[in-house]
C-alpha cells in the first residue's frame, strides 16, 4: 500500500523553488508551508538504501498508456503539465483548453526562455520530464507496484516538469548521482522533488545517489 499521505509529501505540496501546484518558481530555499532543505534531508533518511535492481523487464507500457488522463479532467497529462508550466499559452479551438498550441517556458533546468509551438518539428523542443525517470523507478522498487500505481507515478504532477528538450534527452534515465540540472539554482528543488516522489511511491535510493542528494541539499 503506497504512503500517499505522508507528512509534507503530496502532489499538492509545493517544493523549494516551486509553486503550490508543483510548477517551477524562484524560491528562498524553503518549500511551501515552511518545508526546508533540512526537512528534505530528514525525508531522505526515510528512504531505504539498496543496490540498483536489474533493468530486466522494464517497458514503458508497464507504466500505463503514455500521458493517460488519470485525473479525468478530459485533458491528457502532457497538456496538463504544459498548461501548468508555460505562460502566455494559447489553445486549440474546440478542445476546452486541453491542447496547448503555443506558450513560453522558463526552463528550470537550464534557465533558457523557450518559445513553444505545437508541431511535428517543434513540439519536442519542450519535453515533459519524469523527475524520477521511469527506468530508474523500475530498478528501485516500481517493479513491486501494481500497474495502476505505476500509471499514477508516470502521470503524477509531482514527478513531472516541462523542460528544455535537449537537456531532458541528456538526462535520459539518470539519477542524482550521475545527472543534475546545469542551472545550479534549481538543483535543490530538483533533488527535493525526487526525494518526495520516491518517498510517496516507496522507492529506494542507491548509496551513491543518497550521497549526491545530501551534497546538494547541504549546499542549499
Amino acid at each position: 500500500m503506497l504512503a500517499l499521505a505522508l507528512t509534507g509529501v503530496s502532489a499538492g505540496c509545493g517544493l523549494s523553488g516551486e509553486a503550490p501546484d508543483g510548477s517551477p518558481r524562484e524560491g528562498n530555499g524553503k518549500q511551501e508551508g515552511g518545508r526546508s532543505a533540512s526537512e528534505a534531508l530528514k525525508d531522505l533518511e526515510k528512504l531505504p538504501v539498496k543496490g540498483r535492481a536489474p533493468k530486466t523487464g522494464f517497458d514503458r507500457d508497464k507504466f500505463g498508456p503514455t500521458w493517460a488522463d488519470v485525473d479525468h479532467n478530459g485533458c491528457d497529462t502532457r497538456n496538463d503539465i504544459l498548461k501548468r508550466d508555460l505562460k502566455d499559452e494559447t489553445f486549440k479551438e474546440g478542445t476546452h483548453d486541453c491542447v496547448v498550441l503555443t506558450g513560453v517556458l522558463e526552463d528550470p533546468y537550464g534557465g533558457k526562455t523557450i518559445e513553444f509551438t505545437r508541431g511535428e518539428r517543434t513540439s519536442m523542443e519542450v519535453q515533459i520530464d519524469h523527475v524520477v525517470a521511469l527506468s530508474d523507478a523500475w530498478q528501485k522498487g516500481a517493479q513491486r507496484l501494481s500497474e495502476s500505481e505505476r500509471t499514477e507515478l508516470a502521470n503524477d504532477p509531482l514527478n513531472l516538469l516541462a523542460v528544455d528538450g535537449p537537456l531532458n534527452n541528456q538526462k535520459s534515465d539518470a539519477d542524482a548521482a550521475t545527472w543534475l540540472p546545469p542551472r545550479r539554482a534549481y538543483r535543490c528543488p530538483y533533488v527535493s522533488r525526487q526525494i518526495s516522489v520516491k518517498l510517496k511511491y516507496e522507492l529506494w535510493v542507491t548509496a551513491g545517489e543518497k550521497a549526491a542528494m545530501e551534497r546538494v541539499l547541504k549546499s542549499c
